[in-house]
């Protein structure tokens, strides 16, 4: 029996089974960080930075800090901190690889999220790191975003998810943790998950920053 081919392969069948975007959908998007944006990226501790390299391998990264933390130049640059991390620098080498970035800020209670899509470049300015210090210490450099795109999503899908509601939460203790996850994905020889988890923990109080 032939099997059946369910993949779409065109932008005319994406049209045909979601219709039209709303007027609404269509005019939300500006080129610019404006008052709202400003005000959203301020009160915002976390986003995720979307990247991939010139042959299209993707990555999402974390990121975050205090609200505020990423730095607001003008309406056309922003500036996001690189702190002490695992040293693999994935982000980092796609954007050097190709600029194009998207990002999501999120504000924890808030449903609308904020896109931002723009051009990245990897600054060392003395003046902008010192400007985004923490904990007593510069970041080891800046990825200063050339805005093309804001605007704001919809909450659909964190309302779906329950994301800010602890009810809907699954409780951590009924999962692996991160160590023995690590553990099971790195096998390094006379490696244990208790050891891997004293590292992280250390990593987590000692170098933050």
């Amino acid at each position: 029996m032939r099997e059946l081919d369910h993949t779409i392969k065109s932008f005319d069948e994406l049209r045909e089974r979601f219709g039209e975007p709303s007027e609404l959908a269509k005019r939300k998007v500006i080129s610019y960080v404006d008052e709202h944006c400003r005000n959203y990226i301020s009160k915002s501790p976390f986003l995720i930075l979307s990247t991939s390299d010139k042959d299209g391998c993707s990555d999402a990264s974390p990121r975050g800090d205090t609200p505020g933390f990423v730095l607001i130049l003008d309406k056309n640059r922003i500036v996001i901190p690189d702190r002490p991390g695992n040293k693999r620098m994935d982000s980092l080498k796609n954007i050097l690889s190709n600029p194009q970035v998207g990002l999501l800020f999120l504000i924890p209670g808030m449903s609308e999220t904020l896109r931002v899509n723009g051009r990245a470049s990897l600054t060392l300015d003395p003046e902008l790191l010192g400007r985004m210090a923490a904990g007593g210490k510069n970041p080891l450099l800046g990825i200063e975003i050339e805005v093309e795109e804001c605007f704001i999503q919809c909450g659909k899908a964190l309302r779906r998810s329950g994301l800010w509601v602890p009810e809907s939460w699954a409780d951590p203790s009924t999962l692996p943790s991160g160590a023995e996850i690590l553990a099971a994905h790195s096998k390094l020889p006379g490696t244990t998950a208790a050891e891997i988890k004293d590292r992280l923990e250390d990593g987590y109080r000692n170098r933050l920053y």
